[in-house]
């Protein structure tokens, strides 16, 4: 097959389409997230991460049937490998718990039986491991590294409530376990953002799913990416520890949007009003406030909100608004999660959406784009002409 160049350079591939997907949509322009044809607003509302989950990997809603065997396949692969958890023992406590998790995830491939087998019902079997495995490696090096050992996981608890059982060793209330499932729901896929392109890119060279799946780690590990969410905690801790009441909120955020300074959590690569996760996540971080008696953090939140666009829109940045970053921070600070588990958390229920690209990328029905990617790049260095430079010897150089 013929392909022919497009030169679009130094976007970012901002606005250029590179694949076609089924998996999820995303309207800017309105605030529209879909996961295979279903509102995320719905899904929020009305399903489970697990079945949300099943519904990335296959496509379809699962019947009664399906979905009880699939969280029993859920609740047979959460065990992680014994050589795993000894190597966690030897990783610096000081690691960033991103990059333990990128180093896991090879040693994950190592352990499966069918790493070998590229089929996709294997691959589907795979993503059940690593979505399963992912959250108790997650926990697993939060203990250890404040000298606590891993625990085993309970499966008479569903995916979030058994992962804050894990992270804590104390049983979740059953409230606060639904609402980090609604959270795991609203991470679980976005389109070609930076980690599923790098998932995709990877494994369109006949990479194994978890070579993909390691990339996508590093890909959000990125400030730029992932992460925001934490900046945002720690911005309201900073907020609390400078200011001696609410009302000076508002000159706070004038003094850093002119000092040049960020807004953490605002503003978005592809949404052009509020971020739809954004608006539940509110409503959720109000609920926990009151539940929790963190009523201040959503005060002082809600303030940086409403003048931050205030700000923006007197500078003619109306488009900027809140995005899932935002509210997503303060509520796993609610729910008693560390700030630097935050992103890893992100990791937990993305891994969803990127095991279904990496099945997508690997067998879609119609492939009308090169099975590798291979863009160009416009060479902008030193040039000697067709036959190149003249090698000189080390004595001749200036």
């Amino acid at each position: 097959m013929a392909v022919e160049t497009v030169r679009v350079k130094n976007t970012g591939l901002r606005g250029v389409a590179i694949a076609d997907t089924k998996i999820s949509y995303i309207d800017g322009e309105h605030g529209v997230l879909i996961y295979r044809g279903y509102r995320i607003e719905e899904l929020a509302e009305r399903s489970s991460f697990m079945e949300t989950a099943f519904l990335l990997l296959n496509s379809h809603l699962p019947s009664e049937a399906e979905l009880e065997r699939f969280e029993r396949q859920f609740a047979q692969s959460r065990d992680v490998p014994g050589f795993i958890l000894d190597a966690l023992e030897k990783v610096p406590v000081q690691a960033d718990p991103m990059d333990v998790l990128q180093a896991c995830i090879p040693m994950l491939a190592m352990s499966d039986p069918e790493i070998n087998d590229e089929s996709r019902e294997a691959d589907v079997r795979k993503s059940i491991r690593l979505i399963a495995r992912v959250p108790a490696v997650v926990a697993a090096w939060h203990r250890i590294r404040n000298g606590e050992k891993p625990l085993a996981p309970d499966n008479s608890l569903p995916h979030a409530a058994n992962f804050l059982w894990q992270l804590s060793g104390k049983k979740p209330p059953a409230e606060i376990a639904h609402d980090l499932d609604v959270c795991l729901i609203l991470h679980a896929d976005h389109t070609f953002n930076a980690s599923t392109f790098a998932c995709r890119e990877v494994v369109s060279t006949k990479a194994h799913m978890y070579a993909g799946v390691a990339a996508g780690v590093g890909a959000l590990s990125g400030s730029l990416h992932g992460g925001a969410n934490e900046r945002v905690m720690k911005m309201l801790l900073e907020i609390e520890s400078e200011i001696e009441s609410a009302e000076e909120i508002g000159a706070w955020v004038k003094d850093r949007i002119e000092s040049g300074k960020k807004i953490y959590g605002m503003g978005h690569a592809v949404y052009k009003t509020v971020d739809p996760r954004s608006k539940i996540l509110k409503q959720m971080a109000q609920r926990l406030a009151e539940k929790t008696g963190h009523e201040k953090w959503y005060e002082y939140l809600t303030r940086v909100e409403k003048k931050s666009l205030s700000e923006f829109a007197a500078r003619g940045k109306s488009e900027i608004s809140t995005n899932v970053d935002f509210y997503s921070g303060v509520v796993y600070a609610m729910m008693g999660i560390p700030i630097d588990i935050m992103t890893p958390i992100f990791a937990t229920s993305r891994i969803s959406g990127w095991c279904a690209h990496v099945i997508e990328e690997k067998f879609a029905e119609a492939q009308e784009k090169p099975a590798l990617y291979r863009p160009e790049a416009e060479y902008v260095g030193h040039y000697c002409g067709v036959i190149g430079c003249t090698y000189e010897p080390m004595e001749a150089r200036e």
